[in-house]
């Protein structure tokens, strides 16, 4: 797409992501990128961004779109694959029983967090046998919230999502160049894109908690426009001295 014809907001977006990119030196030369691929618009805004970049940015690098499908009846990974050649994307198809197995009867966590984990591993096996070093997400500045938020109401801890990660002793990167973009901006991105819709089979779809949370955060932003603002810069805003982890270690210092 040729920039003076970028509408205002794939400008926008394109923005947030050079800012993240930047900052955080997400990427660098010669890199090999696995894209981790959902089908939803977070994923495709991701891919699609990576892929325009790479013809006007000074840094070269080269990526691969990565689908691992959970193993319901009714899914898209043809579509999917279609679409990514059509776009001449770069693209891996992998099968597998991760969504099945989360929802069996032998499964005693949520079966959301057991696909999700089993997926994730898989993702990095897979980048590493297709010669990536970075593992790219799609998760934008309301992901961060949501998970700083359901980290606090269901695992008692103050943590969240990071915009870059080093594993495994540094041989992968994991890297979320989405993070200042919120998905309202997403959504109109995806909009103007024209992507397509695939149905997601899963039975939990849109029901798991992080739905719940967004839902909610949705709900309070529509009363006060500066609450997922605010929620995000406080990352940013961390004061110790008013948390207790922070008291307690200074306090015993000063008692030893």
């Amino acid at each position: 797409m040729n920039r003076s014809n970028q509408t205002y907001t794939h400008k926008a977006v394109n923005r947030f992501v050079g800012k993240a990119l930047h900052r955080y030196r997400m990427i660098e030369e010669g890199d090999r990128i696995a894209v981790g691929l959902s089908g939803g618009k977070d994923s495709l805004s991701l891919i699609r961004i990576l892929h325009e970049r790479q013809a006007r940015v000074p840094v070269r690098y080269e990526f691969i779109g990565i689908y691992v499908d959970p193993g319901f009846e009714g899914g898209f990974s043809n579509a999917l694959k279609a679409y990514c050649q059509k776009q001449g994307y770069p693209f891996h198809l992998e099968g597998s029983d991760h969504g099945i197995r989360g929802h069996s009867p032998e499964n005693r966590e949520n079966p959301c967090f057991l696909c999700a984990r089993l997926r994730r591993k898989r993702l990095f096996e897979l980048a590493d046998a297709l010669g990536c070093n970075k593992l790219a997400l799609g998760h934008t500045k309301d992901d961060v919230i949501a998970t700083l938020l359901m980290n606090m109401f269901y695992a008692g801890e103050i943590s969240t999502m990071l915009p870059v990660q080093t594993l495994f002793n540094g041989k992968f990167t994991l890297i979320r160049p989405l993070v200042y973009v919120d998905e309202h901006l997403i959504r109109r991105y995806a909009k103007e894109a024209s992507f397509p819709a695939f149905r997601n089979p899963c039975p939990t779809a849109g029901a798991s908690k992080r739905s719940e949370i967004k839902s909610m955060l949705d709900d309070m932003s529509r009363r006060n426009r500066k609450i997922k603002g605010n929620l995000f810069h406080a990352l940013h805003r961390v004061r110790r001295d008013y948390l207790w982890a922070g008291n307690h270690d200074r306090h015993s210092k000063s008692a030893g």
